[in-house]
Parts: C-alpha cells; sequence; structure tokens
C-alpha cells in the first residue's frame, strides 16, 4: 500500500473539526509522519498505534507544526514495552521546543534524533533529501524518493529557488498556500506561488495546504491552478491520496 494520509491542514491553529498541520505516508508497509501539529495525533492514531510507526519527520518547530511529538512521546515513552527508539528527523530547536513541555519525560529516551536539513538519510526504504527553505525559524523542506513514488513537502516556508530541485518532477508537490490574492511574505508561500513553484518543477499534482482558519479553501485552489496546469486539491483531513 502505497498513500498519502492527511492529519491536518490548518496553519496556526486548527479550526473547529480540524488540526494543524500533518500527513501519514505509508509505503509498503513502512509508515512515517510528515509534521504533528496540533490535533494530529489522534487522526493518526485512527490509521496506525504509535508503536506502529517507522520514523517521523519535523519540518521545524513551531507548535502547529510540532506539538503533538509530545503527545506522541508520551504515548510511546508509557508503552508496555515501549519498543525500541523511533527515529526523528528535525531541523535545530524542535527537540527544545517540545522538551520544554514534557518536565519528566527524555524524548531522547523515545526518539532517536538526525538533524536536517541534510546532505541526504536512508529513512527504512526512503530516502529522505532536505534543504533549508525561508521561515521566521530553521525550517527545511523535504523531498522523499522510493521506487515509484517522489514527494516533496514545502512545509510552512517562503518561495526559494531550492523549491524547485525538492519538488522537481514529484508525482505529488504537497506545499503549503497560506496567503491569498495579493498578499506575499518571504517567509510564507500564497496559493499562486505554490501553483507557479509547481509549474516550475514540472510536478505531476499539487496537493495545497496550511491554510489560515476560516479561509476559503476554494479559492486557494482556484489560484494555484491558475500557474499549474496539473491537478491541484486541497488537503482535507482524512483526505487520503494514492502515491
Amino acid at each position: 500500500m502505497r498513500r498519502l494520509t492527511v492529519l491536518g491542514t490548518c496553519g496556526a491553529w486548527p479550526e473547529g473539526g480540524r488540526a494543524a498541520s500533518g500527513f501519514l505516508l505509508e509505503y509498503d508497509g513502512f509508515r512515517l509522519a510528515l509534521d504533528l501539529g496540533y490535533g494530529t495525533l489522534p487522526r493518526l492514531l485512527e490509521h496506525c498505534g504509535a508503536g506502529e510507526l517507522d520514523a517521523v519527520v519535523i519540518t521545524h518547530e513551531h507548535p502547529d507544526h510540532c506539538a503533538d511529538l509530545s503527545a506522541l512521546c508520551r504515548a510511546r515513552y508509557f508503552a508496555e514495552p515501549r519498543g525500541v527508539r523511533l527515529p526523528l528527523y528535525c531541523t535545530p530547536g524542535v527537540v527544545d521546543r517540545v522538551q520544554a513541555m514534557e518536565p519528566s519525560e527524555d524524548l531522547a529516551e523515545v526518539f532517536e534524533v538526525h538533524r536536517i536539513p541534510s546532505a541526504g538519510h536512508r529513512v527504512g526504504p526512503l530516502r529522505l533529501e532536505s534543504a533549508p527553505l525561508p521561515h521566521h525559524v530553521p525550517h527545511a523542506g523535504v523531498r522523499l524518493t522510493a521506487p515509484g513514488l517522489t514527494l516533496a513537502y514545502s512545509g510552512d516556508a517562503g518561495p526559494d529557488e531550492a523549491l524547485a530541485e525538492l519538488a522537481a518532477e514529484a508525482d505529488l508537490f504537497v506545499a503549503g498556500a497560506t496567503l491569498r490574492g495579493l498578499d506575499r511574505d518571504p517567509h510564507l508561500l500564497s496559493a499562486a506561488e505554490a501553483g507557479a513553484w509547481a509549474a516550475r518543477a514540472r510536478a505531476r499534482r499539487l496537493l495545497v495546504t496550511h491554510f489560515w482558519p476560516g479561509a476559503d479553501r476554494g479559492g486557494s485552489v482556484a489560484e494555484a491552478a491558475s500557474g499549474f496546469a496539473g491537478e491541484v486539491v486541497a488537503a482535507e483531513e482524512g483526505l487520503v491520496l494514492p502515491c
């Protein structure tokens, strides 16, 4: 089974009935969580147990992308038996930010930490490549590849030349689309910019996400599609996309 399940789609904080940023990638039995923002762990547990995850990738330390790493830590810390440490690929600052919520449980007992951005990592059957992208804190865009799969994720970052390489000919480019209309910010992508970078990278499909709570998601899709001829899909909690 090769699929991406959307766990959460909101930027900043989750609106009612939704969660912040998070995804579950499954590739031939290997399970990888990609960001775990507010409210994503309960949705993840609907698909696999905390002890069934094989790896986690966190793009940066903002809590709408990493807060539920704390909940995952507790679920694994108190498990009987606890099991081996879970590989965690994250930017500097993530562990310290999440550890600050854990006065008694040491994250190092649960996670085997690997820093990104980096030249590359072998993560089970996947190749993880990453590059720094502009944001308010250290941030890594990621590219995950395996036979028959290329998935790129911009996280919550702004426009940068590295996006063209990260998303080059990706089967699926998951891109933030926080801004709408003429709004521009060097630390965030707009929907129109997401479409333009998908086109430049020659991606096959574009999944726009990281919506401001209450945003018109259909409008974001339309703006992204104005610069990208491929399929554009709005991320929704529970959406499953074959990979």
